[in-house]
């Protein structure tokens, strides 16, 4: 049997924070950052609410790749607050971290009803506004953790594109990048239906047309608002049908070496286009033909998506090999044997078209570099 979920209610548009006014609880927890307080991010929210008479706290702790000690804190606060509501404010770190905190504080106490969880992503990249996914950090084995259940679902998804005017072009480049990786993955990934194929084509359309504009123009709201849903678009594809190696492996690099996840994702990605090809055939084809590639042949088609995919990130000054990322090559091939190992244990890896081994793992990553 095959079926598509999609449980999010998605407000987007002019003016989309305003929707927040209509939400009823009488508690809510924001989950953010020091630097969405310093542009006044927070205030619009607490607005909102306010006119909603809805009384709220602010944690305004979350790092980047945030980390399990700081996701303990949160749940803490969260259960000593009594919130019945989460709202997430800022990329996929505050995310991420709003999902676990959430989850845990459930988890804690489920006699009492699950929060709702709101999400206002700030970057146009992870998709997690839509997704059941969230992945923190254990910086003690130096590993990403991803988390999966629908419990983290969330409620409600607000895609205001002036949240996303501040962001720096090379941070655009790397989470529009991580939009295509969700999108391509998931068109290819062996639980691919008719319903993930419709939003991962669209998605990858709206990359190629929509990103190098954010990037050379941060201004651009048009661009800036598809690619908000570009990111949901490709955020509900790989949650109904999963992703593949190239998050695997970008889920042990950024964790061992700390590599932004988009800009990893964006570097790994034509090395396992090219591994993937012969047993994926015509999907990498096709998306060449959508995207009015040479594509004659099948192997044309699969070489011409990956040269499309390293000339954007030559636009946007992401390098083709995992060297250029400032990883000394020592500390890569000592590191290389546990990178293979966490790979093939992501869960991601499960899904990908071609069941890869250590090896296999091991020479992609070779290559890479």
């Amino acid at each position: 049997m095959t079926q598509f979920n999609g449980r999010t209610q998605i407000c987007y548009g002019e003016n989309a924070i305003n929707n927040l006014e209509k939400l009823t609880g009488r508690h809510a927890f924001i989950v953010t950052d020091p630097f969405m307080v310093k542009m006044g991010f927070t205030d619009r929210v607490i607005s909102c609410l306010e006119r909603a008479n809805i009384s709220q706290s602010v944690f305004d702790k979350v790092e980047p790749d945030p980390s399990l000690q700081t996701v303990q804190k949160g749940t803490v606060k969260l259960l000593s607050d009594g919130a019945d509501l989460v709202i997430a404010l800022g990329g996929g770190s505050a995310i991420d971290a709003a999902k676990a905190m959430m989850y845990f504080a459930y988890k804690a106490d489920p006699s009492k009803a699950k929060p709702q969880l709101v999400v206002i992503p700030t970057t146009s990249g992870t998709g997690s506004e839509v997704t059941a996914v969230t992945v923190v950090t254990d910086t003690e084995q130096q590993m990403k953790i991803p988390l999966i259940d629908d419990l983290i679902l969330p409620d409600m998804a607000v895609l205001d594109a002036r949240f996303t005017r501040s962001v720096p072009p090379s941070v655009t480049a790397a989470t529009g990048m991580d939009v295509l990786t969700h999108a391509l993955e998931a068109f290819v990934s062996t639980p691919a239906n008719a319903f993930t194929d419709l939003y991962a084509v669209h998605a990858i359309k709206y990359v190629f047309r929509y990103l190098l504009r954010c990037y050379r123009n941060g201004d651009d709201m048009e661009a800036r608002q598809n690619m908000l849903l570009a990111s949901c678009m490709a955020g509900m594809a790989f949650n109904n049908s999963g992703l593949g190696v190239a998050h695997s492996m970008a889920h042990t690099l950024g964790g061992l070496f700390h590599i932004p996840h988009g800009k990893a994702n964006a570097v790994l990605l034509p090395y396992v286009i090219r591994f993937n090809s012969f047993d994926v055939r015509d999907r990498y084809r096709t998306i060449a033909k959508k995207l009015e590639l040479p594509c004659e042949t099948v192997e044309q088609g699969n070489e011409s998506l990956i040269e499309a995919v390293r000339w954007l990130n030559s636009q946007m000054g992401i390098p083709n090999r995992v060297r250029d990322l400032g990883i000394k090559e020592d500390d890569f091939q000592t590191a290389l044997e546990t990178m293979a190992r966490h790979a093939m244990d992501d869960a991601c890896t499960t899904t990908n078209p071609r069941r890869p081994s250590p090896r296999d793992i091991r020479q992609l990553l070779r290559k890479a570099y």
